[in-house]
């Protein structure tokens, strides 16, 4: 119970369902309330399966271009510890993904879907938690179902997008942003120490 909350905790960090309210209230301004119903939905479940494509595709091409475990925790760690820096050292994601919206007619795939929602802190994340050199296949099962469920909660998040904005407020959920920074940052740095720790092992 406590990996699985601890697991719920890391994705959410990831994912900051929170920081993308403000990016699809300004994605769909434009918009009546059923459209952006559907825009919400819809970007949900795209951004889901671009999580799940990498979930059963990253690990092939990381095997296919032989890369070894310690180098891909290592190499993961430094990407998503720099994707936490921008989380808490930049203007946040809701400013920073609002001035990535060039076209308010297709917004739903970009940037609601990815790279609000999928961000590439978040793909990177799944393939490193469904590494099969580590987790065996229920495992994996069972952080895809959570990784589910955190993108439905996003989902609901964004269908009540309104509320929770009148409710803490853009400056508000910047700074849930940034806590969510730290917490991911911590989870890279733990990767970096596993993999730097695993391949002294190996080479002594």
């Amino acid at each position: 119970m406590t990996e699985i909350f601890t697991t719920i905790l890391f994705l959410i960090a990831v994912i900051d369902p929170l920081g993308s309210v403000p990016v699809y209230l300004e994605a769909t301004k434009h918009f009546d309330k059923a459209h952006k119903k559907k825009i919400a939905i819809r970007a949900s479940i795209v951004a889901f399966f671009i999580l799940l494509f990498f979930i059963v595709i990253g690990q092939l091409i990381l095997e296919g271009m032989d890369i070894s475990l310690d180098a891909f925790q290592i190499s993961g760690g430094v990407i998503l510890f720099l994707f936490a820096l921008t989380m808490i050292f930049g203007d946040g994601k809701p400013e920073t993904e609002k001035h990535l919206i060039s076209d308010y007619k297709h917004v739903t795939i970009f940037p609601v879907a990815i790279p609000s929602i999928a961000s590439p802190g978040a793909i990177m994340a799944v393939v490193l938690m469904t590494d099969n050199h580590v987790y065996d296949i229920e495992q994996q099962a069972l952080t895809t179902g959570l990784v589910l469920v955190v993108i439905g909660l996003t989902s609901l998040l964004l269908l009540v997008a309104n509320y929770v904005q009148e409710k803490i407020g853009e400056y508000g959920i910047t700074v849930i942003s940034k806590i969510m920074g730290l917490i991911l940052a911590s989870y890279a740095v733990q990767s970096i120490l596993s993999g730097l720790k695993d391949f002294f092992v190996l080479t002594n």
